[in-house]
């Protein structure tokens, strides 16, 4: 009974969002007021006599941390916003969008650039929601429908999630378990490799409806020019850099194959089209310069993480943030910098940040909603009391589930590393009470974190918002749903054959 109650504002929100076309603001606002019901009546939140808290109190600090949590979130969203208004406002998009025309027609093959291998790269390199800010609204420009670039998006990136931020989730994964970090790299990324694949096929078909005439050899390019070198790094040099030097080193192959099949047209003049799109490109260039500097030159990267703003409420409740290694930080920092390396004056910049500023206020009450209804079930004790339920009647067939659980973490808590905080240490005791190989179960719960980013309602909401789609996540949601839920069965068979087998 504690585990259907515990479900019920889960259930509410997809209810209303993916049934009803709910926005995520109300569905959240009603999912947040549930939860709160169920935890003080059926959970005893602020009540327990282990915890020196009021419901009150307990309620307060878990919407203490959802707003600080949404705080950090919007500082990714609000930079984001401001080089989306200055490349419309100044023509970015229309060169962005000649250069690509340049290298290929098909927009099958454009969303695969963009959302597979420049959404992944950015992930590796940043994670924590930039890849989808980024690239939702480039594809946005590029002719795709909002909502379907949010969705490509979403999906384009998940399997670089479980390696996002230069190897966060693993990192959070090894320091609570023990276990190695080489070892949950490799396990992490064979999964990934095995699974990946049906991630394109899915892009794909949201592009086209139709089930014949794939590009497959394009496909299969695209697979094995990110998986191969990712797969290879994890499996031999650790979790910091799979992502993004396979997003790297595919999307450059992918890109001169492109130009090369496309060599025989004219190509575009030196003063014209190739120096639009570098001055397009330079809030992108100072971005990736500034995110590759600050995570891989160890000394810069200590300096930087050693500034931290913390704080704490009523001994139960924290927040901390990295100011200056954070990755909103760096989004900020390439809009600036970038913008008047292009020669533009100040003024633009005061201008495209204003309007950002305007799009950005009815995003607040979404993700706060969303945030603090995820603090509360955490803290309440409502995400552990769903994974040990499971535990306890789905033993034997515990490996088919572990994916779809880390999927739930994602969802509740809106971030892989959280999820994987969260259930790291629970997937590696029920593997060792099974006698089952503990790294596997907990590369397997990176994995559903992973793919649980892309029907996180606040990772949808904050997408939604850098292409104009306030209102209309739910939507979004109804498109990457089915590739989730497939994902994760998939990882639960394969975790299955490969622990039993």
């Amino acid at each position: 009974m504690d585990a259907l109650l515990a479900l019920l504002p889960i259930l509410l929100i997809l209810a209303l969002m993916v049934g009803r076309g709910w926005s995520a603001a109300m569905a959240g606002s009603l999912g947040l007021v549930l939860a709160v019901a169920v935890a003080l009546a059926a959970f005893g939140f602020g009540q327990r006599p282990d915890q020196a808290l009021t419901p009150a109190r307990a309620v307060g600090g878990s919407m203490a941390e959802a707003l600080f949590v949404a705080a950090t979130i919007l500082w990714i969203v609000f930079p984001a916003l401001c080089i989306y208004e200055l490349q419309a406002r100044t023509g970015g998009f229309l060169a962005i969008r000649a250069a690509l025309g340049r290298l290929s027609d098909d927009p099958r093959l454009i969303a695969i650039l963009v959302a597979w291998f420049f959404a992944s790269f950015m992930e590796g390199a940043a994670g924590f929601g930039t890849p989808v800010a980024l690239a939702a609204p480039i594809l946005a420009s590029l002719g795709f429908p909002p909502v379907q670039a949010v969705a490509l998006a979403l999906v384009g990136h998940a399997a670089a999630v479980s390696f996002g931020a230069v190897g966060t989730p693993v990192f959070a994964q090894a320091t609570l378990t023990g276990l190695g970090e080489l070892e949950l790299s490799r396990d992490t990324a064979l999964l990934h490799a095995a699974l990946a694949p049906m991630l394109l096929v899915f892009l794909v078909r949201m592009v086209t409806a139709s089930s014949t005439g794939l590009p497959w050899g394009w496909m299969v390019v695209a697979a094995a020019g990110f998986l191969v070198p990712y797969l290879a790094i994890a499996a031999l040099v650790g979790p910091e850099l799979p992502s993004l030097a396979g997003a790297l080193a595919g999307g450059a192959l992918f890109a001169v194959l492109l130009y090369w099949r496309r060599e025989r047209r004219a190509p575009p003049s030196a003063s014209g089209e190739w120096q639009g799109l570098w001055r397009a490109s330079l809030p992108y260039v100072v971005l990736t310069i500034l995110i590759v500097i600050t995570r891989l030159v160890q000394p810069l990267r200590q300096v930087l993480q050693d500034v931290v703003l913390q704080w704490s409420l009523f001994g139960a409740f924290n927040g901390s943030i990295q100011p200056l290694y954070h990755p909103g930080t760096m989004l900020l920092l390439g809009f600036v910098v970038g913008t008047l390396l292009q020669g533009r004056q100040p003024g633009e910049i005061v201008v495209a940040a204003g309007h950002a500023a305007r799009r950005l206020a009815p995003v607040v009450v979404a993700l706060v909603a969303m945030v603090g209804l995820s603090r509360v079930m955490v803290h309440a004790g409502m995400v552990a009391t769903l994974a040990d339920v499971a535990a306890a009647h789905l033993v034997a067939l515990w490996p088919l589930v572990v994916p779809a659980i880390g999927v739930l973490g994602s969802f509740v808590t809106g971030s892989a590393t959280t999820s994987n905080i969260l259930l790291a240490d629970f997937q590696a005791a029920t593997a060792r009470a099974l006698d089952l190989p503990a790294a596997r179960f907990v590369a397997a719960q990176g994995v559903g974190a992973a793919i649980g980013n892309i029907v996180c309602p606040h990772n949808v909401v904050a997408g939604a918002a850098t292409v104009g789609l306030l209102g209309r996540e739910g939507e979004v949601l109804r498109r990457t749903v089915l590739p989730c839920l497939t994902y994760a069965a998939a990882g639960g068979l394969l975790l299955w054959l490969w622990v039993v087998l």
